[in-house]
């Protein structure tokens, strides 16, 4: 590997031999913002390095805003695993695997410092610069894996990457009574809200049966973008919220 980074910012390489060719010819066209999820920084970074963990990721960021670089960016990193997104499956062949230090749900997760977050803004504004990465396409490991991951979590500020023009997003509407929708109801209301979720890019069979399946995709919604409340129930905050996302998007094909 490279000595030189990818990346336009401050950064250093910590190679990791966890990685493949990138398969098909979609090009780079998301990234993937993950928490290290492990106890400390030290023991998160020797996973992505271990070859038997069969895991890895194209950046690390500490806690304290320092960049690693691990896998070359024209490489296929193991960051996503199992996943889908808008009808693709192999979302490591195009996207860029950010890991976010952080203890996560399991260790104590916490808030996330300000100067990590200055440092993930500078990093994932330029990835995005250089491969012409749209908005939209700046997504949680819950999002494509919302059966299975809550990372980035509830307390990760999309809002702050907003702000400085990073990711799609919209102020969640305001959370009150009325419209509550969950697991086991059916009819043409749950049809309406899993075609919303699926328009959007989740992975979400439109049965009009409000299963498992289902409340995932909603949980993960509501981490990413309804953060106050995430219970995978639906009520009027979570469609209005959803509703003005849909809306941001320039058109159905992108």
């Amino acid at each position: 590997m490279s000595v030189t980074t990818d990346t336009g910012v401050k950064a250093r390489v910590h190679p990791s031999p966890n990685h493949g060719e990138r398969a098909g010819k979609a090009g780079i066209d998301t990234v993937v913002l993950h928490y290290t999820g492990m106890q400390t920084a030290e023991a998160a970074l020797q996973r992505l390095c271990d070859p038997r963990a069969e895991v890895s990721a194209h950046y690390l960021v500490h806690e304290d805003g320092t960049i690693l670089q691990c896998v070359p960016e024209a490489r296929r990193a193991w960051h996503a695993g199992r996943s889908f997104w808008k009808g693709e499956a192999d979302i490591n062949s195009r996207s860029i695997g950010v890991e976010i230090v952080n203890p996560g749900h399991e260790f104590g997760y916490r808030p996330f410092p300000e100067v990590q977050i200055e440092a993930v803004i500078a990093l994932v504004s330029d990835i995005c610069n250089r491969h012409g990465i749209a908005p939209w396409r700046i997504l949680g490991h819950s999002d494509i894996a919302p059966d299975r991951k809550e990372d980035p979590g509830e307390l990760f500020p999309w809002d702050k990457l907003s702000e400085a023009g990073i990711g799609l997003y919209v102020e969640p509407f305001p959370i009150g009574t009325g419209l509550f929708m969950q697991e086991g109801d059916r009819g043409q209301p749950v049809e309406a809200v899993q075609s919303m979720l699926g328009l959007y890019g989740y992975e979400v069979e439109i049965t009009g049966s409000f299963d498992q399946q289902t409340r995932n995709a909603v949980t993960a919604f509501q981490r990413h973008f309804r953060p106050e409340k995430v219970d995978g129930v639906v009520d009027q905050s979570t469609i209005e919220t959803l509703n003005a996302l849909l809306r941001k998007l320039p058109s159905l094909s992108d």
